[in-house]
């Protein structure tokens, strides 16, 4: 399908406020999970790396299933995703108020908020980038300060209703509050393609042959029919026999020639429909053949492959201390009562403030959006080997507010997607590195707890984390430095709709 040329404004900018409310409304919880990360340690007495998993699930396994997310966006749109998602966030929600035991929340909090998390920021990405291209990076910059204004009020939100109602109505509120989903995923109107046939020919031109051939054939019954019927009629003027006699001889040859086409009609629907089961399962195999071809051609870019090495250790190490900051000052004997605000809320409004700033800078011509996203690597892996040295809660909250910023990288990945493979690909593109950036987001918080658990404190745990997180921003520096040199020489061998970063930085 080829989408209309990108608005670049009008209902693009309705697409652009009710993302942010969408990302704001499912991820506000699951990103601000801290402080419910506190509250189950001392309701069910569990290790951190167990409790962790509830939080690391939530923020990964949406994007663990972004391959599925995908193919859902693309099949049925991003209107009817959003509004699904939207009972999935607040019903998982709800139910894990009644949680009896951590499992119980792996299912209810980890599993289905985190799916439907997942969903929703699949088709709001999808859908801003259909409707921009020139300001592509300062939409996404936008719709993606959503969920990082919703970490920072969330975070002192449910710390209030914690104090107020307890952990159960606390939750049961956040998923009422979910809901408003709903009313953003109608607003979410596709963007026509250039060539969609009207609508009135294209539902009779999907129409199978074989159904045709039915019709037919039943049409035929009725002639039959009606030839025997008539019959009965001429022989019945013709003969002097009674009535009751012509009646049940007559009867009886109309039913016998009825139920003779009868049973060849149905055998041959049986075998017309079989064929065409099997010519079904045939299409799905070859689109399913299909989808690994293009997986594969993908992986041939250099660049498009150590983004996904990249993104995996970038959220193995970098998304930790947005989930256990709170538990880190903590475990640092700081006092609360120099706590003048939440660090989790300063982690989220600073990276709100980087998504937008971030996502203003890659729309200029002169900046490369790769080495700008390498930087954001490399600066996040040094103030990571710093939280080990950080004793105070001003130090922390300088690190907290750094490490947010950075993180606001987000907003210039799918930017940094789309150049790479194009907005054609971009749906199988960037499902695919979401599915590691999940798997990083799934992993990154239990190991930092497991390394708790055995050492009792967090210092090897953050040495770990820096490691990881710098040593995807070389690898990614590294694979992509060659490609670049060697773009002005490849550019024409390119697959269709594929750009170097040459190309892309000057477009």
């Amino acid at each position: 399908m080829v989408f209309r040329k990108p608005p670049d404004g009008g209902w693009g900018w309705v697409i652009v406020v009710v993302s942010f409310f969408t990302q704001f409304l499912c991820y506000g919880s699951p990103l601000a999970v801290g402080v419910l990360y506190l509250e189950w340690l001392d309701a069910f007495g569990e290790g951190k790396g167990k409790t962790a998993w509830v939080g690391s699930l939530a923020n990964g396994i949406g994007l663990l299933a972004s391959p599925v997310c995908s193919i859902c966006v693309s099949s049925f749109g991003a209107r009817p995703v959003a509004i699904f998602s939207g009972f999935m966030v607040a019903g998982g929600l709800m139910m894990s108020s009644f949680a009896p035991n951590i499992y119980f929340l792996y299912i209810s909090y980890g599993i289905v908020v985190g799916l439907g998390c997942g969903l929703l920021y699949t088709a709001t990405v999808t859908i801003t980038c259909h409707y921009f291209d020139k300001r592509r990076g300062l939409a996404l910059g936008l719709i993606s300060t959503g969920s990082s204004v919703g970490l920072f009020i969330y975070a002192a939100l449910q710390r209030e209703l914690i104090d107020l109602y307890g952990l159960d109505g606390c939750l049961l509120i956040v998923g009422a509050l979910s809901l408003n989903i709903l009313a953003c995923g109608s607003l979410m109107r596709p963007l026509e393609s250039s060539d969609s046939p009207p609508p009135e020919k294209a539902c009779v031109e999907k129409v199978p042959d074989q159904y045709f051939v039915y019709h037919e054939k039943e049409k035929n019954v009725e002639e039959n029919i009606s030839i025997l019927e008539k019959g009965y009629v001429d022989e019945k003027c013709a003969n002097n026999m009674p009535d009751y006699k012509q009646d049940s001889i007559l009867n009886k040859n109309v039913l016998s020639s009825i139920n003779v086409n009868e049973k060849d009609t149905y055998k041959k629907k049986v075998v017309e429909q079989t064929n065409f089961c099997k010519q079904l399962a045939k299409r799905k195999w070859q689109l399913y053949l299909n989808y690994w071809e293009e997986t594969m051609v993908l992986f041939k870019n250099k660049v498009f492959s150590a983004l996904f090495v990249a993104i995996l250790l970038f959220d193995i190490g970098g998304f930790p201390p947005s989930l256990l900051m709170e538990d880190v000052a903590r475990s640092a004997n700081i006092n609360e009562e120099d706590y003048h605000m939440p660090l989790i809320s300063i982690i989220g409004i600073m990276t709100a403030v980087g998504k937008l700033t971030l996502g203003i800078l890659a729309d200029f011509k002169w900046v490369n959006t790769l080495y700008l996203y390498v930087t954001t690597l490399l600066m996040t892996g040094v103030a990571l080997f710093a939280i080990p040295f950080a004793k105070s809660y001003l130090t922390l909250a300088m690190l907290s507010g750094i490490l947010g910023f950075l993180t606001g990288n987000w907003s210039i990945f799918p930017y940094v997607t789309t150049k790479t493979v194009g907005i054609e690909k971009l749906t199988h593109a960037y499902g695919i590195l979401m599915f590691f950036a999940g798997l990083g987001n799934s992993l990154g918080p239990p190991i930092v707890g497991w390394f708790y658990d055995w050492t009792q404190e967090y210092d090897t745990a953050f040495y770990f984390s820096g490691f990881c997180v710098l040593l995807g921003g070389f690898l990614l520096l590294l694979a992509a430095l060659p490609c670049w040199n060697a773009c002005t020489n490849q550019s024409s061998k390119l697959p269709p709709n594929t750009y170097s970063y040459k190309v892309a930085s000057s477009a």
